[in-house]
């Protein structure tokens, strides 16, 4: 499995390996490289593969192989626009990279209760956030974890709690209902709580830098830092910042960035362009997907999530002004 640190090296031949798998038995993506004049056997270096438009996944079944899903991800269709649908294979895997992505980064579940406020979720089906983070909750034990819908007082009351009881806390929560609580109740400063946002206006709040929401949500909480996750519908990895919108990748995943003009370009570390999007564990799916997601990526490896590309739908988990 790629769930452990990866040389520059062995993800590199990971990367090509999956990639001429895919390119043979996902028969969408196979017919997207073919219309490109791609011959997969000449592809030696992963910046030169084809990343497949994620547009893809509203109007055709991306898999790779023959199989009967364990279920289909979809993402939130956000104002009357068409979902994509993600079909899983085997949820295995997926909980397998969500959960060494998160002990990658923080620690065990274990550790810490986990408070979920995630009301646009909660309200649909298919949802792979709240899959991922009732899995969370449940790996870690606690009692005192558990998602909240619009049960603010309720929320304000456990996390009280736990700070008179000192015990490491993570709050999840879309941006707009965070700001909607952070707004109505006051808090006393802690140091063994983090408070991550997953994105997602939903046009309930004007309109507000990435910068703006975490100024206000670190004096709201009275914290020095933000975290944030970054993940989709269409991928089984996700990506975490510690503060400042620098996100940082699991081993099994990496993001380049591409030329608007030119999308097959793949433009040096420090420039503005598209993301594209290897996710190693996106075994039975596409690990190759083009994003319309702008940003950039730094030297270290992080990068940042600037805005979208022109004319694309707005995603339920990038409702944000970048």
């Amino acid at each position: 499995m790629v769930f452990h640190d990866l040389s520059p090296t062995t993800f590199n031949d990971l990367a090509l390996e999956l990639f001429r798998y895919q390119s043979k038995e996902n028969l969408l993506y196979a017919d997207y490289l073919s219309h490109l004049g791609v011959k997969p056997n000449k592809i030696m270096d992963p910046r030169r593969i084809p990343f497949l438009p994620i547009g893809f996944f509203k109007n055709h079944k991306v898999i790779s192989g023959i199989f009967d899903e364990e279920i289909i991800f979809t993402s939130s269709g956000t104002g009357g626009m068409q979902a994509a649908r993600h079909y899983v294979k085997e949820l295995s895997l997926y909980e397998k990279s969500f959960m060494h992505a998160f002990k990658h980064f923080y620690g065990r579940p274990e550790e810490y209760r986990i408070l979920a406020l995630l009301p646009s979720y909660l309200e649909r089906e298919g949802s792979s956030l709240v899959y991922m983070t009732d899995k969370l909750i449940k790996a870690g034990g606690h009692k005192e974890s558990g998602f909240f819908l619009d049960e603010h007082d309720a929320l304000a009351e456990r996390l009280r709690f736990l700070s008179l009881k000192g015990m490491k806390t993570i709050l999840l929560g879309v941006s707009f209902a965070l700001l909607d609580f952070a707004e109505a109740y006051s808090f006393a400063p802690r140091d063994n709580m983090i408070v991550m946002e997953t994105g997602g206006m939903k046009g309930r709040k004007e309109e507000l830098t990435r910068q703006d929401l975490h100024q206000r949500l670190k004096e709201a909480f009275q914290l020095s830092a933000i975290h944030s996750e970054y993940g989709m519908t269409e991928l089984l990895s996700q990506a975490y910042s510690v503060g400042e919108g620098r996100f940082m990748t699991p081993p099994w995943m990496k993001v380049f960035v591409r030329d608007i003009q030119d999308p097959f370009s793949i433009l040096p570390t420090g420039e503005t362009g598209a993301l594209n999007i290897i996710d190693l564990a996106n075994i039975f799916s596409c690990a190759f997907i083009e994003t319309q997601d702008l940003g950039r990526v730094h030297a270290d490896g992080t990068f940042e999530v600037l805005g979208r590309t022109d004319h694309s739908d707005i995603r339920g988990c990038s409702l944000l002004v970048y």
